[in-house]
């Protein structure tokens, strides 16, 4: 019997793949360090549980395919704290971000069709565009340059006549970089110029650091008819098992065809969106707080990563993530030495590859990604063995 040839030219998580040689190194009782996933151990606000405690339906009924309306109405308030005005139909909750990029892929492509996205990138954006028969066209940035790309040449390059969107992620995911306005609109001057969807990634939006100002797609009215929003309260809100997305666009041709792919799977959870809704109405304080603790968190990693000579990286400037490129030949190698064979007091350490968040074969192999995720004494502790653990890797 055969299988599909589109799940077989899918890959493995580079996050998750390593997870089984971490619990055996657990069972031997080494204590490891997760900083390979992004599961943030900040507590996601009472408010999410106190609205679902005070649900009075005695059903738990299915709702409108495109969301509840007391979660929609959240965040349309939500977003006019940055001046960016929607309306209840332009929003289709998901469930998670994932399944709005899915929504999205499979609304947008047709088999052979082509996305431009900088690498390194999200690895799932693989899945999620091979799934709806796409093609991910690589945009290659470096770690010398801060994984930066925002330029024409650079993207223009990569267009041909396949091409049906750019992908932006802001701030990012794996690199942490992210785009001001002005790279957003020569971006949209770009898209419009070559009839492209602009599909805007800004799960991170929040967490952007040194000044930096909050930045969205959505804040440039002249590209909405093909700006694409996905958003999601599993970073922002620390809700990453809740699972409720957003599908956000004001090209009502776009998201009556994503209604179609919404109503196949009928709804998302009920009960979560209640709770996400209260999410959504929480002060600008509680952005603040939460964003000055992972700046507080990076600024520890970056400190301890520039103790390792020869490590190649730039202080990102949002997101929870840091890649870097390490002097080791091969990380994936150096990963799995790291969680069989090494341990410093009983303790090791575990981060992604960099290599699977790379289209472009050859790629990322001496590159790691750190999602700083743990209290500081911790990502202090978690970097430290990176270093002791290089030390003793490259004198074998």
């Amino acid at each position: 019997m055969k299988l599909s040839e589109k799940v077989g030219a899918m890959q493995f998580s580079p996050i998750r793949k390593f997870n089984p040689i971490a619990q055996k190194a657990k069972d031997a009782g080494k204590k490891v360090y997760h900083l390979n996933i992004g599961q943030p151990d900040v507590e996601t606000p009472d408010v999410f549980m106190d609205a679902i405690r005070t649900y009075e339906n005695k059903v738990i009924a299915y709702a409108e395919s495109g969301g509840l309306p007391i979660l929609q109405e959240s965040v349309i308030d939500y977003f006019k704290q940055y001046d960016i005005n929607f309306e209840k139909k332009d929003i289709i909750v998901t469930a998670g971000g994932s399944e709005a990029l899915t929504m999205t892929f499979i609304s947008l492509l047709n088999p052979g069709d082509e996305v431009l996205i900088a690498e390194p990138f999200y690895t799932n954006y693989h899945t999620f565009a091979t799934t709806a028969g796409g093609k991910v066209v690589p945009i290659t940035t470096k770690a010398e340059e801060g994984y930066h790309y925002a330029k024409r040449e650079q993207i223009e390059a990569k267009i041909t006549d396949r091409t049906k969107a750019i992908v932006c992620i802001t701030p990012g995911n794996p690199t942490g970089t992210v785009l001001t306005l002005d790279e957003m609109k020569l971006i949209g001057e770009i898209a419009k110029e070559h009839d492209l969807w602009i599909i805007a990634d800004e799960v991170y939006r929040e967490f952007a650091y040194d000044d930096r100002k909050v930045t969205s797609f959505a804040m440039l009215p002249e590209y909405a008819d093909r700006v694409i929003v996905i958003d999601s309260v599993s970073k922002r809100f620390s809700a990453c098992g809740a699972r409720i997305g957003l599908l956000i666009s004001k090209n009502e041709e776009f998201m009556s065809n994503v209604m179609k792919v919404a109503q196949g799977r009928l709804c998302v959870s009920t009960v979560d969106q209640v709770g996400a809704a209260a999410l959504f109405k929480l002060p600008m304080s509680y952005y603040d707080e939460v964003k000055a603790e992972y700046c507080g968190r990076r600024d520890v990693v970056y400190e301890e990563l520039m103790k390792i000579p020869g490590v190649v990286c730039q202080k990102p400037g949002g997101a929870f993530y840091m890649t870097a490129k390490l002097p080791v030949d091969n990380v994936e190698d150096f990963l799995i030495f790291l969680l069989s064979e090494f341990d410093d007091n009983g303790e090791t350490v575990m981060f992604a590859p960099a290599e699977g968040f790379y289209a472009t074969p050859g790629l990322g192999k001496d590159e790691m990604r750190i999602a700083y995720v743990l209290n500081q004494a911790d990502m202090r502790r978690g970097v430290e063995l990176i270093r002791l653990g290089i030390e003793a890797y490259n004198k074998r």
